[in-house]
């Protein structure tokens, strides 16, 4: 029992985050204001079911679509700028491992932030790797893994993502600023 009782805290929130508020119960254009109100820094956003939240650490700007299924794993914490549109099984990976040695090759856990910009499109299942930083204006193609910092404006795709074009049209054109 007592270790039930120690584990309640970490459960509950578990069951809050990642069950009761991404299931089909709570509407889309409603879940942000319930995320907000467990601490998380989600200004009015649409974010369908299923979405996984790793804990707190998510600040997603106004405007913002996260569709079905998307991963936050926020150990390094996730940033998500305005008007931004994520697509279905979109992955935030934060954490990794270094190389460990020859007995067991995920070595010592590391972290590190992933910062997105404002007015980004990201394809479905695109994987956004810990320490990344894309640009306002971007997108990234279906399937692409991003392992760098990508360009303002600029279309990525492939894995590795590379970019294809740059610049993309309208990159002369700052985001529009809402408030």
């Amino acid at each position: 029992m007592g270790i039930l009782k120690r584990l309640w805290p970490t459960l509950s929130r578990d069951i809050v985050l990642n069950t009761v508020l991404s299931s089909v119960l709570i509407p889309t254009v409603f879940r942000w204001k319930f995320y907000s109100l467990l601490g998380m820094r989600i200004e009015k956003s649409r974010i369908c079911p299923n979405v996984w939240m790793g804990d707190r650490n998510v600040q997603i700007g106004s405007g913002t679509f996260i569709n079905y299924r998307c991963v936050f794993n926020t150990a390094g914490g996730v940033t998500i700028g305005r008007d931004c549109d994520i697509a279905m099984d979109v992955s935030f990976i934060t954490s990794t491992h270094e190389l460990g040695g020859p007995s067991r090759r995920a070595g010592t856990p590391k972290t590190a932030p992933i910062n997105i910009g404002s007015g980004v499109w990201i394809g479905a299942r695109a994987v956004i790797l810990p320490g990344v930083t894309v640009g306002d204006g971007v997108v990234i193609a279906a399937g692409s893994v991003v392992t760098r910092d990508c360009e303002p404006h600029t279309l990525y795709a492939g894995v590795p993502a590379k970019a294809i074009n740059y610049p993309m049209p309208g990159a002369n054109q700052s985001v529009q600023q809402t408030s």
